[in-house]
């Protein structure tokens, strides 16, 4: 069941992982969100917001540029309700929480290959296939509060072959602390494998940005 409020603690520790995973800088409180200031090429500074708040609607009214992203912790027509029309809701994510704790037995097709790298606190694993492709690949940062998984893809042309289970569970491997939760932000489309794995829906996940219409 989804549950209409998440602990704020909660989301700006996902957030914190969730940068770590990304090398993004750290997030910072910002009127009752969580700002990153990612100042990359596709992305200049985004801010989660556990629910709907004054700061929310200050920050989208000030905000008149592209590359500015707010996401809340609530459905897709809640975040619309609070933007000005300039605004562009995106694809529907969810903020999902394992609920199991035993990591399924799970093996590679012949042929794939499992790469895995730790550097600190971020594990990353890629799935080489046959033709030296990156068949799938995913990353997981643990902190002293949460364990994240980020960025679990499988390339079309392998899917539909247990690739992004095999990634799931290499990166549960990782886990130092068993007492904090377990918790990523699945797309539509992921939803449905993480579901199988054990994981439920604690909130949706919206999102927006201004479009950027420069040629």
């Amino acid at each position: 069941m989804v549950n209409p409020y998440l602990d704020p603690e909660l989301v700006f520790a996902w957030q914190t992982a969730h940068s770590m995973a990304r090398k993004s800088p750290l997030p910072v409180h910002d009127r009752g969100g969580f700002r990153v200031d990612t100042h990359s090429e596709k992305e200049v500074k985004r801010w989660v917001f556990p629910q709907l708040c004054e700061g929310l609607h200050d920050i989208a009214s000030e905000i008149t540029a592209p590359k500015h992203y707010l996401k809340l912790c609530g459905a897709n027509d809640e975040l619309r309700s609070a933007l000005p029309e300039r605004w562009e809701i995106q694809p529907a994510n969810y903020f999902m929480k394992a609920t199991a704790t035993a990591l399924e037995a799970s093996s590679l097709p012949d042929g794939y290959e499992m790469e895995f790298h730790r550097d600190g606190p971020v594990t990353q694993v890629h799935v080489i296939a046959p033709d030296g492709d990156v068949a799938a690949s995913g990353c997981a940062a643990e902190t002293t509060d949460v364990f994240i998984y980020d960025r679990i893809e499988t390339a079309p042309d392998h899917r539909r072959k247990g690739l992004g289970v095999a990634v799931m569970n290499a990166l549960g491997s990782a886990r130092r602390c068993f007492t904090g939760p377990q918790l990523l932000v699945a797309t539509e489309d992921g939803r449905g494998l993480y579901t199988r794995l054990g994981w439920t829906v604690i909130a949706p996940f919206a999102a927006a940005t201004i479009p950027d219409t420069g040629f």
